[in-house]
């Protein structure tokens, strides 16, 4: 059922493609590892403290960019999603907390495992299936959309922290 509920979200999201602001990026990735290249590319605009909420369907490469972020960051590449385990820590001298929130159903669930400290300190947070935090994120935070275009392509819509994220939609 909340697999429903997610491809509905996802559905929500196409229909709102307007409004993208100035600042905005759109990017194409023609593979996996462009999409890694993708992610490790932005970690030099990241710095501590930022939150980037990542959004997308299954599959549409979230961890890919997760995995060029930490590359970039802490050279590790052992990077795979939380989904079960909810969170995964990367250390470094900026650390990275990579969260997955695909099967959390109420901001209770994220208070209890203490997401705000993590979202107000000095690591970068990334939130896979964030729509659930959205209450809970500062103001000031990256959102970036993944569209499936065809089975090796990415479509990428970055926005920036300096709208809060809130202006963007897909283009």
């Amino acid at each position: 059922m909340m697999h429903n509920t997610k491809q509905m979200h996802s559905q929500t999201q196409k229909e709102e493609r307007k409004n993208v602001p100035a600042d905005k990026k759109v990017v194409e990735t023609g593979s996996e590892e462009e999409t890694v290249a993708l992610g490790a590319g932005l970690a030099g605009l990241m710095k501590g403290g930022d939150v980037v909420a990542l959004y997308g369907e299954l599959g549409a490469g979230k961890t890919c960019w997760v995995r060029g972020l930490v590359m970039a960051l802490s050279a590790s590449a052992g990077v795979s999603s939380p989904t079960f385990t909810i969170l995964n820590e990367y250390p470094g001298a900026t650390p990275v907390y990579h969260f997955d929130f695909y099967r959390l159903r109420t901001t209770t669930e994220l208070e209890e495992i203490g997401c705000e400290e993590y979202f107000y300190g000095d690591g970068i947070c990334v939130l896979e299936w964030p729509d659930i935090a959205e209450p809970l994120l500062p103001k000031r935070h990256w959102k970036i959309f993944f569209e499936i275009s065809s089975e090796t392509t990415r479509r990428i819509v970055i926005c920036p922290p300096e709208n809060g994220g809130s202006a963007c939609f897909w283009a």
